[in-house]
């Protein structure tokens, strides 16, 4: 047996102050009558009263009062098996950490915003699997595709530069590192969403794009900063600030590579989208466009199904309800008869 709400035992105390109150106001009843007038008189005037029946009123009463606080409860007894089968897509989400996603020009850092929005994501996922890939010289899995969306907000938390070697930023590692990682059996349900300004300093994004369509893996690429560019602040361990500068000198802006962006979302079939003030607009794609994808079966279970039997004490309540209006408290008086006869 199982109860949906065991919170209402705590009612049972209600049930035995109802009991105490019924006892205590029959004895107070008793003693105002023994008040008024003497055991003969009383005896005599309590003739057609049933102090039998005045107690089983009173238990019905209680035992009516149990019976509620039981259907509350909502007992359940009695299963069935029930098939659960959980249908989503596969979403694996790839970030930039290079140094140039610590530009400011998308308040605080690009990188920041980035993570925001991601933690947003996780709140409207709905049973979709997801998995997290940060990439920089070269692509790491951070997070293998999951359910446990927990476990991806720790890893969320944790993006930084510090994660992966240094190198220049290889849009193609991320693109190539998702599609290894992608369940081979699913075929219309991969989706990647690619988090970067856009900047490739391997030439290699475009080809590892086709390579993404071969496997029906369709890219969301979100770019994120500003074509015209920032520069990277660092801060040293003194909490001194300086630039990103190139050989010569001159301090290297970051910008956003729409074009490239937009080539590898085209290829794939996916779509590009330009982060904007308010933010990445990861909500905006994954409600018009991964969510739309075909979905297909994650897991499949089998639970029990409790059969709620609530009723049962709820129409036994009021039936003893019923009883106890009907039942009148006046006792049996034999009737006796006289004959006379004359002579």
């Amino acid at each position: 047996m199982q109860f949906g709400h065991i919170e209402y035992f705590y009612a049972l105390w209600a049930v035995v102050a109802l009991a105490l109150f019924l006892i205590w106001s029959m004895r107070r009843k008793q003693a105002l009558l023994a008040r008024f007038a003497t055991n003969e008189l009383l005896a005599r005037l309590m003739t057609h009263v049933s102090l039998v029946k005045q107690h089983v009123k009173m238990a019905l009463l209680v035992l009516a009062a149990l019976l509620l606080v039981l259907a509350l409860t909502e007992p359940k007894w009695g299963f069935q098996w029930e098939k659960i089968e959980r249908r989503g897509i596969d979403v694996i989400v790839a970030v930039d950490v290079s140094r140039s996603m610590l530009a400011t020009d998308v308040k605080p850092t690009r990188l920041e915003r980035a993570k925001r929005n991601i933690l947003d994501l996780l709140q409207i996922l709905d049973g979709d699997r997801i998995g997290l890939v940060a990439f920089r010289g070269a692509a790491h899995e951070l997070c293998p595709l999951t359910l446990d969306y927990g476990a991806v907000k720790m890893f969320v938390d944790d993006l930084s530069p510090e994660l992966t070697a240094a190198g220049s930023t290889d849009l193609g590692a991320p693109i190539r590192k998702a599609a290894a990682l992608f369940d081979q059996s699913s075929k219309n349900s991969r989706a990647l969403i690619l988090i970067t300004d856009g900047q490739d300093f391997s030439g290699d994004a475009i080809a590892a794009a086709e390579l993404a369509k071969k496997h029906n893996v369709r890219i969301f690429c979100v770019g994120i900063g500003t074509p015209e560019g920032a520069p990277v602040q660092l801060i040293d361990e003194r909490g001194n600030t300086t630039y990103v500068k190139d050989a010569k000198g001159n301090v290297q802006l970051a910008k956003l590579d729409e074009e490239t962006l937009k080539r590898i979302a085209f290829i794939t079939g996916g779509a590009y989208v330009a982060a904007s003030g308010a933010g990445l607009e990861l909500d905006v794609i994954y409600r018009e466009r991964i969510a739309k994808m075909e979905d297909r079966l994650l897991e499949s279970t089998r639970r029990k199904r409790y059969e709620h039997r609530f009723q049962w004490p709820l129409a036994a309540a009021a039936l003893l309800l019923i009883l106890e209006a009907v039942l009148n408290d006046r006792a049996r008086v034999a009737r006796t008869s006289t004959t006379g006869g004359g002579a």
